[in-house]
């Protein structure tokens, strides 16, 4: 792949990453540079690869707290855990990813990145036992199919923060039905990214009961 084909470094990145802002750029060209032998993004994906990808994933930063454990479940690329713990340094992140290729990819990443609050599970999501306060996904599954294996391994009080798109309201309605099931407190559509994206991350927050 031609560098000349990957995004250039948007102005916002700097804003949305503040001084960790060249550790953004190293991971963006490893996964330039690597996407295609691993097929972490599709080949048309990297002429959007900051826009679309990395300050996509960046932003949902803003809602998550400074002593909250994360999960990025389904984490492929790193997507949006690696740009997560970039953005957050004081956020254990764990990425879990049960591909053994890539999760080999983003063990070495971490490795390169000297990022300490990263670790690699290469398991299922339903694998994991509850440990988390905040699960995050993007491009994984279904809402209704991403409850059944990420809810279960939040905390009481956790959530999950799904990234999704224009179905985002209607794969809520889809998910209703597991309320009971995984003890479903609450269902709500949530943006980040308002002040320094163009078209900001719209998420589903899911809340699980205390």
């Amino acid at each position: 792949m031609k560098h000349s084909d990957v995004e250039q470094v948007p102005e916002t990145a700097k804003a949305v990453f503040g001084d960790r802002y060249e550790l953004a750029v190293k991971y963006a060209d490893l996964l330039a540079r690597d996407s295609e032998t691993l097929g972490l993004l599709g080949p048309r994906e990297l002429d959007k690869l900051w826009s679309r990808h990395i300050l996509n994933s960046a932003v949902v930063a803003e809602l998550i707290e400074e002593h909250e454990k994360v999960a990025d479940i389904g984490s492929g690329a790193g997507l949006p855990g690696i740009p997560v713990a970039i953005a957050n340094p004081e956020n254990q992140v764990t990425l879990v990813e049960p591909m053994e290729r890539r999760s080999d990819w983003l063990k070495n990443v971490a490795k390169e990145l000297g990022l300490d609050n990263v670790r690699v599970f290469r398991a299922r999501g339903e694998e994991l036992d509850p440990q988390f306060d905040v699960v995050i996904a993007r491009a994984v599954a279904a809402l209704p199919k991403l409850i059944r294996f990420s809810v279960p391994s939040l905390l009481p009080g956790g959530r999950l923060l799904a990234l999704k798109g224009a179905k985002a309201e209607e794969e809520i309605e889809d998910a209703r039905k597991l309320v009971k099931k995984f003890k479903i407190e609450s269902f709500e559509v949530v943006y980040a990214g308002k002040d320094s994206l163009q078209e900001p991350t719209k998420l589903v927050e899911v809340k699980v009961q205390n």
